[in-house]
């Protein structure tokens, strides 16, 4: 039995995050000398709930995996004892991507059927990659989403208030809670309060205090006074242990007693917009930071009901995107050489068709405004500004690696383009992605060969 661990994936174990039906296939191209070149599209067919977009995040996770990907003894020995040919692991050993990589820049929007990435290599590489891109880039542009829905909302009837993540002890798991973390910043949040995060991702951090640290001292008086002693003017106090308003009071006595400026107070329960305007009449010249339940909706609430606030941390409603908690990213075969020539291909199953061949992803823009979307044919010539870029050409990047600021500016650059209608947070309109011609054409045509064999 193996002995006790964290169980965080790592280089060394990365090639196994995988579903064994892709290295069974695997060895079945080896076994078979069935190894032609293919190209595989991730998206999603339809967006979660209330969603009238999605920011694509986890692109530099996807391109730090393709550039580590190997499988060392501790893999190959892994799958010796799941009874995998030698032959087929003298051949992992020597595993090394080699295709072509073509992908949304993180911060773009993207809607349904629209490849997050696509993916051009030999069906044997091609195949192994496709539960660890749907694990980071769907579960990172999920959370990216939620979080640009809290920014916008602020964008729009606030007045810049900070968002700080406070969801990494709801986090399913420790990878979700720092993946969760860097794509709440592109979303559009200033901060995570998850340290390994920032130390990861170079993403600011941000805290406060506990009510444990209140209930710790015989009175919240000297526990406001302790914590001033050790922060000064750094302080924030959490101020709703027992009686808000008398927390306000309280914290505004021991700054004054000490001559400090609290940086400001947090309110974590009751109702927060009405607690955060009495707190305002106590100390109003001392910010206010506001968390427990936090999401799109009740920021929405509490500006509607004139509640004051310097910043928000939400939680739990972001990390497991509590009113949309899935997107169900898809990773499909599209075209695959045959005779020496890229073949499209494409499924039929009901419900889960998929359009067939590479493709382009073309954006106008009106006024300054994005006006529609369309799905092409790689090669088509179409209007519009072309979303997808290469990253891997010959299995080396091409592709320089933005800073996470400037992916996070993206982000909001890319949400103020699109129409209003397409950013309500509910029954948001749909944004018109159009299908050309040509790929129309190709599907058609595509269809009826392939049902004309279903009866060979």
């Amino acid at each position: 039995m193996p002995g006790p661990t964290f169980g965080f994936v790592s280089s060394e174990n990365v090639p196994l995050f995988t579903d064994l039906y892709e290295l069974r296939m695997m060895q079945g191209y080896a076994n078979r000398d069935h190894n032609p070149r293919a190209t595989f599209s991730l998206f999603v067919r339809d967006l979660p709930t209330n969603r009238g977009y999605m920011v694509a995040a986890g692109l530099e996770q996807a391109i730090h995996y393709l550039e580590s990907l190997s499988f060392d003894d501790r893999a190959l020995e892994y799958l010796s004892e799941q009874e995998f040919d030698d032959a087929f692991l003298e051949r992992l050993a020597d595993f090394e991507f080699t295709g072509e990589v073509r992908g949304l820049p993180e911060g773009t929007l993207v809607f349904a059927n629209e490849p997050l990435l696509e993916v051009t290599a030999p069906i044997l590489q091609a195949q192994l990659l496709e539960t660890v891109l749907i694990n980071q880039m769907g579960y990172q542009s999920l959370i990216a989403t939620k979080a640009s829905r809290m920014r916008d909302v602020i964008d729009r009837t606030g007045n810049d208030q900070r968002l700080v993540d406070f969801g990494s002890r709801r986090a399913h798991g420790t990878d979700a809670g720092m993946k969760a973390a860097r794509a709440a910043y592109i979303g559009g949040f200033n901060a995570t309060s998850n340290v390994a995060a920032g130390e990861a991702f170079g993403i600011p951090v941000s805290g406060t205090m506990a009510h444990s640290w209140v209930q710790s001292f015989d009175r919240e008086r000297d526990a406001f006074e302790a914590f001033v002693g050790e922060y000064g003017d750094d302080s924030v106090l959490l101020i709703d242990t027992y009686d808000t308003v008398r927390g306000a009071e309280i914290a505004k006595e021991v700054a004054e007693g000490v001559d400090v400026s609290l940086r400001g107070v947090r309110l974590d329960s009751g109702d927060l917009p009405a607690l955060s305007k009495a707190v305002d009449e106590v100390i109003p010249e001392v910010d206010q930071f506001i968390s427990s339940g936090i999401d799109e909706y009740a920021i929405r609430e509490f500006f509607d009901r004139d509640g004051i606030a310097a910043g928000f941390g939400p939680g739990t409603a972001l990390v497991t995107s509590t009113d949309a908690p899935k997107v169900e990213g898809v990773y499909k075969l599209v075209a695959v050489e045959r005779d020496g020539e890229m073949r499209p291909t494409m499924k039929l199953s009901p419900g889960k068709v998929t359009y067939p061949g590479a493709k382009s992803v073309r954006r106008t823009e009106a006024d300054g405004q994005y006006a529609g979307d369309t799905l092409g044919l790689r090669d088509e010539e179409l209007a519009g500004a072309e979303q997808l870029v290469t990253v891997f050409e010959g299995g080396d990047r091409v592709y320089e690696l933005p800073d996470i600021d400037d992916i996070r500016d993206t982000a909001r650059e890319n949400r103020r383009k699109l129409p209003d209608e397409h950013r309500r947070i509910e029954a948001p309109d749909p944004y018109d992605v159009r299908i050309s011609d040509g790929l129309r054409q190709e599907t058609e045509e595509l269809r009826e060969r392939l049902e004309s064999r279903i009866s060979e």
